[in-house]
């Protein structure tokens, strides 16, 4: 036998009907761009309002999904032998779910309070006035703020309401407010400059730790509208990675404000004190000096009026849910190991909380964040299921996540109630944004969470493009060389395209913004697949026909060609600490730590998914599953009051962390690393 080279044209002269026959039956394990659109225009339509968590239109996607499931044959991930399930749950259309809890969203419960009390009463003078500011019209609590009661508190106006010792300057300084509410501007003194100084303070939430720290019982943040209907704080939201604020905050009108404030005898006009504060601050800094303390006037303590606030706000908790899909694997042995093949499904509603579109409103499509993903996973699960197609040895998984948007949650809870054995998993594939190729470019992440990573995908890789008979019978639609390969009589005995594969750039980090990070948190090898951001990420304009159906095609055949690989080898891919390539999200701080923060996790602490290796947390003693509950001297219930706490700390400097170890509670102290 020897090898030439032939046109397509030959090809096609030379073929025999049998080697026709045989191309057409492979025919359905190739992606299908047709079935791709049918997917993707489903999931990122109006219908679905942008699939967010919780909603009416994830619930329908994932509906979708399952259906999808059934239709291939794939196996119910809840079945008669799930613990305490019953034959009729068993049964049951949710039976591709794997339900967790959510809360979509946060509403006003009954008996939400304020009311100021004037002056004090003296016993020749009636009563003190003592008005009723109305909820909704005049105040309203935030999403994330704390449920609590108080009688007749003292008052104190502190500026923007910012401690920032690393710029030397405190709207707390000098004067304790323990035991006060505490009022506060929006902003900072940077105005509306993102990449100001104080950038990183403009959140409510820094404001509101700011408080707690300094001993407040309630923070009320100033209106910047002066219509309060107009204000954007009035509407409740909820944040699931961030759980309640420790204390009440709410948001009070201009007008609310400035009758506290002359009842305390404060003639402040409200806009003058805003432009007195960014003014002389920006002088100063022009200056070229550091901001000093002395440019924040202070907390101004109020002894009367005194006000009394009821704060109610009640959590409204859904069902969620991923959709698992099972090919219980042929191998007598390997079949007891697992791979996972994951993308998530929901995107962001009609925007809001983590939305770049300059409204909220419009329905975020998310078509290819992360409905291409989603398809992708669907077209997987077909082409494993086919009957043409050879049966995996290992078990597969398919599992398309909820709550990605919102921290990781679906993935999150998975890997911690796996509904197949995570210490048999042994790969993740996740497939997150591969919808819009450019340039024939595919980012690859995680080639550093197992040995031979880059083997498997050099491999796959050889040949990214499939063959069809559309592309037999039309030549100038395949690239590359064509090899043939004939008998001694010269026939045609198989023909073989070799197209150019992927422009490939490889990461090796298993940690990322995706649901990967839950499985390499807890030691499965990782591959993630994602073709880049664009200028419609997390806006309405990510819609169906921007995606390019063809390529992401060639995608989908790639990560089969990887699943037959690892399939393949009778040994498992073998585990390994991967090189941190991106330290997370930095937020401007000068610290690094080396932790990696469940963001899943509301409850109070921060728990932790992992720690990096030879990192500063790594060397202090901190582990996976460690819960930090006091950093540097600061409570720490959430993500946020850590990430405070961290941009306080200062590189080479010693400090405590406190921590839950299981049920014993461990002081350990830490030197953070400067960041680089």
């Amino acid at each position: 036998m020897h090898r030439k080279f032939f046109n397509l044209a030959l090809i096609i002269s030379l073929a025999v009907g049998t080697a026709f026959a045989q191309q057409l039956t492979t025919l359905e394990n190739v992606p299908s761009v047709e079935r791709l659109r049918a997917h993707i225009n489903y999931l990122a339509s109006d219908k679905l309002e942008g699939r967010r968590t919780g909603s009416e239109g994830a619930n329908l996607a994932g509906a979708y999904i399952a259906k999808e499931f059934s239709r291939y044959g794939l196996q119910r991930s809840i079945g008669y032998d799930t613990q305490g399930m019953s034959v009729l749950e068993a049964d049951s259309p949710n039976r591709y779910l794997q339900k967790f809890p959510y809360v979509a969203g946060v509403e006003l419960g009954s008996g939400n309070a304020l009311r100021m009390i004037a002056a004090q009463p003296s016993e020749q003078s009636a009563a003190p006035e003592a008005p009723d500011f109305h909820v909704v019209e005049d105040w309203m609590p935030l999403g994330f703020s704390s449920n609590t009661r108080l009688e007749s508190t003292p008052m104190a106006f502190v500026q923007f309401g910012i401690s920032a010792p690393e710029l030397n300057y405190d709207d707390y300084k000098d004067r304790p407010v323990k035991g006060y509410v505490v009022i506060a501007l929006q902003g900072t003194p940077d105005g509306d400059n993102p990449h100001g100084q104080f950038g990183r303070y403009e959140d409510i939430r820094w404001k509101a730790i700011a408080a707690r720290n300094a001993g407040a019982k309630a923070l009320l943040i100033i209106a910047k509208e002066e219509q309060f209907k107009d204000e954007g704080l009035t509407r409740l939201r909820y944040d699931n990675t961030g759980g309640d604020a420790g204390l009440p905050v709410a948001v009070i009108s201009r007008q609310v404000t400035r009758k506290i404030l002359l009842a305390g005898g404060q003639y402040i006009d409200l806009t003058d004190i805003e432009k007195f504060l960014r003014v002389s601050i920006a002088k100063y800094g022009q200056a070229g000096g550091l901001i000093n303390a002395t440019k924040s006037p202070g907390p101004i303590l109020l002894t009367w009026p005194v006000i009394s606030l009821s704060v109610n706000v009640v959590h409204r908790e859904v069902e969620a849910a991923n959709v698992v899909g099972i090919i219980n694997g042929a191998d007598p042995i390997l079949k007891n190991e697992f791979i996972v093949i994951g993308a998530h499904y929901d995107h962001l509603g009609r925007g809001g909380e983590g939305s770049l579109a300059p409204r909220e409103g419009d329905i975020h499509h998310g078509a290819d964040d992360n409905a291409s993903g989603t398809a992708g996973l669907l077209e997987l699960a077909r082409i494993f299921s086919s009957s043409s197609s050879p049966r995996p040895r290992r078990t597969l998984v398919f599992i398309a996540f909820s709550g990605e948007e919102e921290g990781l949650l679906g993935s999150n809870y998975y890997v911690n109630h796996p509904l197949r054995p995570l210490e048999k998993t042994v790969a993740m594939i996740n497939m997150d944004m591969i919808g819009r190729m450019k340039n024939n470019k595919l980012i690859v992440g995680g080639v550093g969470t197992a040995q031979g990573w880059r083997d498997v995908i050099a491999i796959a890789n050889l040949q990214s493009k499939p063959i069809t008979i559309a592309e037999l019978a039309n030549p100038t639609r395949v690239p590359g060389k064509v090899t043939l390969e004939t008998g001694p009589n010269g026939q045609l005995l198989s023909a073989i395209v070799h197209a150019q594969g992927f422009d490939l750039t490889l990461s090796e980090d298993g940690y990322g913004p995706s649901d990967h990070s839950s499985f390499y948190a807890k030691k499965v090898p990782v591959l993630f697949l994602w073709t880049g951001t664009h200028e419609d990420y997390h806006k309405p304009s990510d819609t169906a026909d921007k995606i390019n159906y063809e390529d992401e095609s060639h995608i989908i055949s790639f990560v089969a060609r990887i699943i037959r690989s690892i399939d393949a080898g009778d040994a498992r891919p073998v585990y390994t600490v991967a090189k941190s390539e991106s330290q997370g999200r930095t937020m401007g701080f000068r610290v690094y730590l080396g932790t990696i923060p469940n963001y899943a996790d509301s409850g109070d602490g921060l728990l932790l998914d992992g720690v990096r290796d030879d990192s500063p947390a790594a060397k202090a003693g901190i582990k996976a599953g460690d819960r930090i509950v006091k950093l540097a001297g600061r409570e720490v219930h959430n993500v946020y009051d850590y990430t405070y706490a961290l941009g306080e700390m200062k590189a080479g400097q010693e400090y405590e962390v406190e921590l839950l170890r299981g049920t014993e509670r461990m002081k350990l102290t830490i030197t953070p690393a400067a960041r680089k």
